[in-house]
This record gives structure tokens, C-alpha cells and sequence, in this order.
């Protein structure tokens, strides 16, 4: 097997510094660079994030028994490797910058028959938000245990709490999400047949639901904010963030 089969890639590797950019120009004093700053940890984190959370998919599988990840890439982490680019990083980076809720991302192609039991296949689907949510834990616990400046701050909650609202979305047993993605091979054939079905349109009935019916949109998002400090994230600062961030865009 080649070793570019496995080695990271430059273009993740670049969102990360993108990423790592954005918190040095987040703790300028300059107002215009620390919003900019805010931006780029936004989006270059979610970018990052949209990786690892198919790397964790594809790592859960090979480890499962589906060794085809490899070949097609999946643990190189390149955004390139996971669906169409527009698709999988472009549309769900719009919808960040819109502030609105963040889309899935990519999707990787698992081998379901070379995965070696239903509890595997389950773990496979669970491993994608539950990377969402250890990210979101790790983000919050180093804006409350180190010092940093205020901007750095707010920028870092944002992406924290953007992670929580892709755990909480993803986690919904839904056909299309994760969550259903982990019931899936335990329900009997008749419901698989519907939720096949029900795939390519559940999603978006899911998100017209949140943004057009305010009770289901408020009990999204409460439960989110529920998560959020389960996991120690910082409300106030994520406001902030979240109002630096989308200042830029003029919708301030």
C-alpha cells in the first residue's frame, strides 16, 4: 500500500494553519484583525472539523474491517477525498457564514458487508458526531483553563458551539444523519426499505422544520445550549463570537 494512502494531507494541514492564523490575528488590538481573526477560526475550524469528522467515520471502519478506506483515501484527511468539494465544504461553510445551522459535511463510502457485526456498523456511524462533540469538549475546556485574550476567546466558543450543533444535529435518528445511521442495521428490513426511502428528502424536511417552525427550532436549539454546557462551554463568549463573526458579513 502507498504510503500517500495514509499520509496527512498538505490541504488539511493548511486549514489548520489557516485556523492557527486566525487565533494570532484574534488576539490583536486592532478591531478590524481580531474580527478577521474570529473569521478565519470560524472557518478554517469548521473546515477542520468537516475532516475529522469523516476521518473518524473511515478510521472507525477500517479498524472494523473495511480496508477500502485506506485505498480510497479517507485517512488522509483531504478535504478532497470526501464527496464533491462544493457539497461537502463550500455549501456548509455558507451556511456558517449566514450563522445559520451548520450542515453536514462530506460523506465517506463504507463497505457495510466488510464490517464485521451491526455493533460495528453502529460505531461507524456514531464516530463522526461523537468526533464533533470531543472536539467541542477540548475547544471549551482550553478557553476555560487558559488565558487568552478576549477575542481568542469569543472565536473559540463560536467553533465549540458550532461543534455541539453538529453533534446534536447529526445525532438525530433521521434518515440521511448519523444517528439513524447507528439504528439502521437493528431495525427490521420493512423499516430499512422505508428509510432508503426516506434518505435524500428527511434532511431537508429537517432543516425547513428548524428554520420555519419557531418551537422546533427553539427546542433545537435549547437542547444545543443544554450540550454546550454539559461540555463547559463559555455562552457568553460564544454570543460575542458569534456576533464578531457575523458583523463581517454586514448582518450586524
Amino acid at each position: 500500500m502507498s504510503n500517500s494512502a495514509v499520509r496527512v494531507s498538505p490541504l488539511f494541514l493548511g486549514l489548520v494553519g489557516l485556523t492557527v492564523l486566525g487565533g494570532v490575528l484574534a488576539t490583536l488590538e486592532n478591531n478590524a484583525a481580531r474580527v478577521g481573526g474570529v473569521v478565519l477560526i470560524v472557518l478554517g475550524g469548521w473546515a477542520t472539523s468537516l475532516c475529522l469528522h469523516e476521518f473518524g467515520h473511515a478510521i472507525t471502519a477500517f479498524r472494523g474491517g473495511d480496508w477500502s478506506v485506506r485505498a480510497k483515501g479517507y485517512l488522509t484527511l483531504d478535504p478532497r477525498r470526501y464527496t464533491d468539494p462544493v457539497l461537502s465544504i463550500v455549501l456548509p461553510l455558507i451556511f456558517v457564514a449566514l450563522g445559520g445551522i451548520p450542515l453536514p459535511g462530506g460523506a465517506v463510502w463504507i463497505n457495510h458487508h466488510a464490517l464485521r457485526s451491526r455493533r460495528t456498523e453502529s460505531m461507524v456511524s456514531l464516530a463522526g458526531p461523537l468526533m464533533n462533540l470531543v472536539l467541542g469538549l477540548l475547544i471549551s475546556t482550553a478557553v476555560a483553563i487558559v488565558p487568552m485574550p478576549t477575542g481568542l476567546a469569543a472565536g473559540l466558543s463560536y467553533l465549540a458551539f458550532l461543534q455541539v450543533i453538529a453533534f446534536v444535529l447529526n445525532i438525530l435518528p433521521i434518515p440521511g444523519l448519523d444517528g439513524y445511521g447507528a439504528i439502521e442495521p437493528w431495525l427490521s428490513a420493512p423499516a430499512r426499505r422505508f428509510g432508503e426511502k426516506a434518505r435524500p428528502w428527511a434532511p431537508l424536511v429537517l432543516f425547513l422544520l428548524l428554520i420555519g417552525v419557531p418551537y422546533v427550532g427553539q427546542a433545537f436549539f435549547g437542547l444545543a445550549y443544554f450540550v454546550f454546557d454539559l461540555v463547559g462551554g463559555d455562552t457568553l463568549h460564544s454570543y460575542l463570537g458569534q456576533g464578531m463573526f457575523r458583523s463581517i458579513f454586514g448582518f450586524l
